[in-house]
């Protein structure tokens, strides 16, 4: 069988590990790919992580961990540009994640459309701009909310499984849908708060080419503008799905069918943080965990390791905790992997 490798990681996700030097124009190369998505936090200290995206423009900085609106960014940027194998940052760190002096940094980067993209007419309201990425799964939207009930193109031409929104004219949590657990429960990406319904939930409907959302206002309020991050499952490249512990350290197996490379673990029957595991940083095959909902630095002892073994076809839990393997605890997960494709869409996981 002739396999295709049209689904890498590598060609549409990739970790990059690098040392701030404190100076402006800092370029950052060895993604790969030109991203779209960056992801950034210092694992030295406790700062708050850095979300930018080539929809909103490289000079609007989100936080992961708190509620704050988007903050554009002085002449000498937290982040400079997206170039064409990476990226480059400057000095005027509002977080102090992106170029601290002798500061180690990890970036997570994504490949969307390559750019900001263009207006997506599909749903009620008209996105300002979609950038969207349907071999990868994956889209970046920007639109103005109405209040009311209102359908969102996101370009995907598949259901998406897993939806990030933010509010960015504004305060607002960041909120977290997937059909994993449900459309009428969501998550809330800068909270440890367990799943909770809604009472008209923030996203009602998914479709192969809209988003549904109610007059929430972290989601849709009159006249403030958002960002939303949609991801389809593609096989032997993403997976987006959920477990139970078994509080062991012979913890359980869950089954991605291709190697992970990056993971992001919440509990959604209790409180618990936001882990995010990858293959870069140190403590592999037992990655050091960091938490999206908050500004802790890396550490190699304690809860915040959380172990995970990344294997061929999935992940297995190693540590006996409740944020990723709690007795009977559940649990939800991203995954974004590597794995060769046959012809007939199925994984091959020997490497």
């Amino acid at each position: 069988m002739a396999y295709t490798t049209i689904n890498k990681s590598s060609e549409h996700f990739n970790t990059k590990l690098y040392t701030g030097n404190g100076s402006n124009g800092h370029a950052i190369t060895g993604v790969g790919f030109q991203p779209d998505w960056v992801w950034l936090k210092n694992r030295s200290a406790g700062t708050s992580h850095v979300v930018v995206d080539a929809v909103r423009g490289n000079n609007k900085v989100l936080s992961s961990n708190n509620t704050e609106p988007e903050s554009p960014t002085s002449a000498n940027k937290d982040f400079r540009s997206f170039d064409s194998d990476g990226f480059t940052v400057d000095t005027n760190e509002q977080y102090g994640s992106t170029n601290t002096n002798g500061a180690n940094i990890v970036a997570w980067n994504w490949k969307a459309g390559t750019g900001q993209g263009s207006s997506n007419t599909d749903g009620s309201i008209n996105t300002t701009y979609t950038s969207v990425n349907t071999t990868a799964g994956f889209s970046i939207s920007s639109y103005t909310g109405t209040g009311s009930s209102a359908t969102i193109g996101h370009g995907l031409a598949t259901p998406p499984k897993f939806t990030i929104i933010k509010k960015t004219s504004g305060t607002g949590d960041w909120s977290v849908q997937s059909s994993v657990i449900g459309l009428s429960n969501y998550l809330v990406l800068n909270s440890t708060n367990a799943s909770a319904g809604t009472s008209g939930a923030l996203i009602s409907a998914v479709s192969s080419t809209t988003l549904t959302v109610d007059g929430n206002s972290d989601v849709n309020g009159s006249g403030s503008t958002y960002i939303a991050y949609c991801f389809a499952e593609k096989t032997g490249y993403s997976k987006f799905g959920s477990y139970t512990g078994n509080g062991n350290a012979d913890g359980t197996f869950v089954y991605t069918g291709f190697k992970p490379n990056w993971v992001m673990i919440k509990e959604t029957s209790g409180v618990g943080g936001w882990r995010i595991f990858d293959n870069k940083r140190p403590g592999y095959n037992e990655p050091y965990a960091l938490l999206a909902d908050n500004s802790d630095a890396e550490t190699e002892t304690g809860a915040s390791r959380n172990k995970i073994d990344q294997l061929s076809n999935g992940f297995k839990l190693r540590f006996q905790y409740n944020d990723t393997n709690g007795a009977g605890g559940s649990y939800i997960y991203m995954a974004f992997g590597q794995s060769l494709v046959g012809s007939n869409n199925i994984p091959c996981t020997a490497r």
